[in-house]
């Protein structure tokens, strides 16, 4: 069988990716449209997609389509329940931004826990040149040492992020929202995780289960000095909530890589926070230079092993 390869949003993949070790007419585009998918797809026996969204809807007109491959973790963009009933198998990616999204969650909390912003803007408004003397004392300081970090979700990022808090020398609690089978795992309570954590960080998949997971009620029961850190999925977290705890000192701060909506709205509330406790980068934790390469050969791996008959990844 000869298999027509269609990537529907290469732009979103900033890697080389090598030619497909089968038989197959490729084509590829920049990016596309709701209304473009199924024109696109009409032909495709496998779809490669990242961002782009497959429904039930597209997937009746999509006869020919046998296999989905995302450019991605988080499979989200797919329907999975409506892949099973229509035959197409989808598989994803994993394990390649084991140090880029740790790195990330761990540049945040430095920032944050040490008041880089806050101390960056008091030298730009002439604080440190004005002062009778050496330093300033404008803002605390925490140390990382002895202070414990809750995550939720156990996977690969989840571990690594642990690995390098234990290397600070915190303490590692890890929710049982999501159940370990490691033993070498603290997994305490969501409730305990909230109320024992001085920084709570989410490596969780966005399931209907996860969504809004952390609302306002959650966050009135973190501690006043803990910041929360998101770098997996927007939508875990109830945005207008964080808002909220941010403007009543629910918390100390919060840093976040991902929003509901990507791109957001130029009136999204969060891009209009403007002050030194709140982070908010665009959704680039995963994008270091190695992991992308990792990512695209895993890409056509999968792609590759499918058509060999060893599908690997799979997640129908």
């Amino acid at each position: 069988m000869k298999h027509h390869v269609v990537f529907l949003d290469r732009g979103s993949v900033k890697a080389e990716i090598r030619g497909l070790n089968f038989k197959h007419t490729y084509e590829e585009y920049s990016k596309t449209s709701f209304n473009q998918i199924v024109p696109r797809l009409q032909q495709a026996t496998i779809a490669i997609i990242n961002k782009v969204q497959l429904n039930d809807e597209m997937l009746v007109k999509l006869p020919k389509l046998k296999m989905v491959a995302v450019a991605a973790t988080g499979y989200d963009c797919a329907d999975i329940a409506a892949c099973k009933t229509h035959g197409v198998e989808v598989a994803n990616i994993r394990n390649y931004a084991v140090r880029t999204v740790p790195e990330h969650v761990f540049m945040m909390i430095l920032s944050l826990r040490r008041n880089l912003i806050a101390y960056r803007r008091d030298i730009e408004n002439g604080m440190w040149q004005k002062s009778d003397q050496f330093c300033l004392f404008t803002h605390d300081i925490c140390d990382l040492y002895g202070a414990t970090i809750g995550i939720i979700g156990n996977g690969a990022i989840g571990q690594a992020t642990a690995a390098i808090a234990r290397g600070f020398g915190m303490r590692v609690i890890f929710s049982n929202y999501h159940p370990s089978s490691e033993d070498n795992l603290e997994s305490v309570p969501f409730k305990v995780v909230l109320a024992q954590s001085d920084i709570l960080s989410l490596h969780c998949p966005m399931t209907p289960e996860t969504r809004d997971m952390i609302g306002i009620n959650e966050l009135r029961k973190m501690k006043r000095n803990a910041l929360l850190i998101n770098t997996a999925r927007g939508g875990l977290d109830n945005e207008k909530a964080l808002l909220q705890a941010l403007d009543e000192g629910l918390i100390a701060g919060a840093g976040f890589d991902v929003l509901t909506t990507e791109p957001p709205e130029s009136s999204h509330p969060l891009l209009n926070v403007n002050r030194p406790n709140f982070i908010l980068t665009p959704h680039v934790a995963w994008t270091s230079d190695g992991a992308m390469q990792l990512l695209a050969e895993q890409l056509i791996n999968n792609i590759e092993e499918w058509v060999a008959g060893n599908p690997q990844n799979l997640v129908t």
